[in-house]
This record gives structure tokens, sequence and C-alpha cells, in this order.
């Protein structure tokens, strides 16, 4: 049979904030050999970029030219994957509470997403990548190889995303924390474009009470038995 790997899927991963989707995307594209891009955090630079420059209203007729002018770039540095943006590492820059709530604004501008949108497909091409965001089942990549929709409890997200932050030694609330989950999850779900929600042949996964590791096996099962049956065809 042949591997996976020869393959060169095209493998889209979906989910709201702190299912797990950037530590499974992570892990599957290593397995994989694969490309790993997290759309999300295209938007999160944009957002960056928009607060570092504040944008007159003067300049808003031309805003999605001085978005298209920005380079946003993959980078791997030992395990961890870092975005660039114009040559300037932002990794940890773009990871703020505050971001997050702009990049939810900003994503509902048609101009930014239609830019982007070509963008992440351009990366995608030549396949051997794992993407992962709000819309790539649905919008980006509709015609996937193998589409992921991960999911889990409100909590539970909160509560990584708590974690996390607090690692950081950033001064959150649990409770605050929480809500703005419920925020960002109610901004995504009804904004008029490219709304998140799960494509109707996207596999669901419920992370809620799964390890990492057990949500990224469950994947690569997935995977394996698809190309199993797609090669027993006639």
């Amino acid at each position: 049979m042949e591997t996976p790997e020869k393959k060169r899927l095209t493998i889209a991963i979906d989910g709201p904030s702190g299912a797990g989707k950037s530590t499974a995307g992570k892990a599957l594209a290593k397995r994989l050999g694969y490309v790993y891009i997290d759309t999300g955090a295209m938007y999160r630079a944009v957002a960056l970029k928009v607060k570092d420059r504040f944008i007159l209203k003067e300049e808003e007729a031309i805003f999605g030219q001085w978005v298209s002018s920005l380079s946003i770039l993959f980078a791997t540095k030992g395990e961890e994957i870092h975005i660039l943006c114009n040559g300037k590492d932002i990794t940890e820059a773009i990871r703020s509470p505050e971001i997050s709530r702009l990049a939810s604004d900003i994503s509902k501008k048609k101009e930014v997403r239609d830019l982007l949108v070509r963008m992440q497909r351009e990366m995608a091409r030549e396949g051997g990548v794992v993407m992962e965001g709000r819309d790539i089942g649905t919008v980006v990549l509709p015609d996937a190889d193998i589409k992921f929709y991960l999911d889990a409890d409100p909590e539970k997200r909160a509560k990584r995303r708590y974690d996390e932050l607090i690692l950081k030694g950033d001064g959150v609330q649990f409770q605050e924390t929480l809500e703005e989950v419920k925020q960002i999850d109610y901004q995504d779900m009804h904004r008029s474009l490219s709304p998140l929600k799960k494509a109707e042949d996207a596999i669901f996964i419920d992370s809620s009470q799964k390890s990492a590791d057990e949500v990224l096996e469950e994947m690569i099962g997935i995977i394996i038995e698809k190309m199993k049956r797609k090669e027993s065809l006639p």
C-alpha cells in the first residue's frame, strides 16, 4: 500500500479556538513530513501590523493594497514553527488576548479574507500540507483530500487557553478567559464571510477528554483507513 507521505495529501483541520487544532496540526504534519500552515496566525499577523501601524480613515480605501504588501511566511526552527511577517519573527507577539480579538474583527473584512485565502490556496497547491483554521474545509480548500473538525467543551478550551497565558506570565482570570472564548466563538460562527462551521464531509473529533497524542493517533488511523478504501476502489 502506498503510504500517506507518498500521496502528498491536502489535509484540512477546522474548529473553534482552543480545540487543539494547532497542536494536532503540527504533530500530524511532522508525522507525515508535510508543511504545517496555521491560517489563524496569518490573520493575527495582519491584526498585529494593523495595531502597530494605525490605519487612518482616509487610508481605508487602500487597506487591501496595504495588506497585500505584507510578506507572511512560516519557518521551522528546531522543533518549533515560527511565523515571520516582513522578515520579523512575530510568533509570540500575536498570541495576546488583544490580538486575538482584533484578528477576529479583521477576519470580517472581505479584502483581507480574499487576499489571505489566495495566499493559502497557493501554499497548498502542490499538496503535502496540513492546514488549520476556521474555514479551511468549507472555503479555502473545499476539495481537500481529508477534512477534520476538531472541537471541545468551551470550559475545556478556556482552561487550555488560561493555562497557556498563565505559563507566559499574563495575569488573567479563568472567567475572563472563558468569556473571551465564548465571544470569539460567537463572532466566528455568526460572521457573514466564511463563518466557522463543520464541512459536510469533515470528520468530527471531540478532544474534550482526549490527550494530544490520542487525537493524533485517531487522525493517523483515519488517514490510513481512508487511503486503504481509496486504493480498493476499481
